[in-house]
């Protein structure tokens, strides 16, 4: 499972960052394709990205003089969460997929908890709140319009995949990067190295996307269900690397739909697919 998961990972992130005169040039493609918004989290200034960032797009929407929300990026959002929800964060994610690859590194030990981890997991819903939707609406410039507030200040996705390259292809942008730079830099560092550590610590505490996408999780078209062979053994607790509990909320808010639970069940009790609403 885990390896047909990756390959879906990789393709799709070779697939919809393949503008190959974007990596050769140091530039941005702003063709035609760039008004449709992917599913995952994917930099709109990647210099290989062919689509939006559902997240961009939705600040962008915010921080407009007009204040008006677009029906087109809230009603993508809702199409994406209402049929696949989390399952888009599992397979259809490119900086999902570069965490899953990091948590492979092996290290001395890895943690699947702490105290507050719980807790720590709403902090994306004070993200989304704050940073994608209250500060591009209020905190304006002099002619009323509000800075993309999570893609300026927290992004790693943005900053590893557009920001780094952009500035060591561009001589004027590496002369230009500054304080702001520095912190994104350090903030995409430390990730990384979480992730050798925690499974998928952005995706788990900082990410708005996943947060929008958890919201469906209990009402998407695609989900897991337990069934009559279950007998409570937890052994899908334990090899949930995002801490659920499988076999009592299957489809709680936290799951990327990745199947281990299916794998690691002896009895077969844990099943998937599109169900009828």
């Amino acid at each position: 499972m885990d390896k047909f998961r990756h390959f879906i990972q990789a393709a799709w992130a070779i697939v919809s960052n393949s503008f190959i005169a974007g990596w050769q040039s140091g530039s941005i493609y702003r063709g035609e394709l760039k008004s449709v918004c992917l599913p995952g989290l994917n930099c709109y200034s990647c210099p290989g990205a062919w689509g939006s960032c559902p997240i961009g797009a939705l600040q962008a929407v915010a921080g407009s003089g007009a204040y008006q929300m677009s029906f087109y990026v809230v009603g993508i959002l809702s199409v994406f969460g209402i049929t696949l929800g989390r399952f888009i964060c599992g397979f259809l994610c490119p900086f999902g997929f570069i965490q899953d690859m990091l948590h492979k590194i092996p290290f001395v030990k890895k943690i699947n908890s702490f105290r507050g981890d719980r807790q720590l997991r709403w902090l994306k819903y004070i993200i989304l709140l704050v940073f994608v939707l209250i500060l591009p609406m209020f905190a304006v410039d002099i002619i009323g319009e509000g800075a993309p507030a999570f893609c300026k200040y927290i992004c790693p996705a943005g900053t590893l995949e557009a920001g780094v390259p952009l500035v060591l292809m561009n001589e004027l942008l590496a002369a230009a990067a500054g304080w702001l730079y520095r912190w994104k830099l350090f903030l995409l560092i430390a990730i990384v190295l979480l992730s050798v550590i925690i499974y998928r610590p952005f995706c788990k505490y900082l990410c708005p996307l996943g947060a929008i996408y958890g919201l469906f999780n209990p009402v998407s078209f695609y989900r897991f269900r337990v069934n009559e062979k279950c007998v409570s053994c937890s052994l899908c607790t334990k090899a949930c690397k995002m801490g659920i509990e499988p076999y009592k909320t299957p489809n709680h808010r936290e799951c990327i739909r990745c199947g281990d639970c299916l794998k690691a069940c002896p009895h077969g009790a844990i099943c998937k697919g599109f169900e009828k609403k």
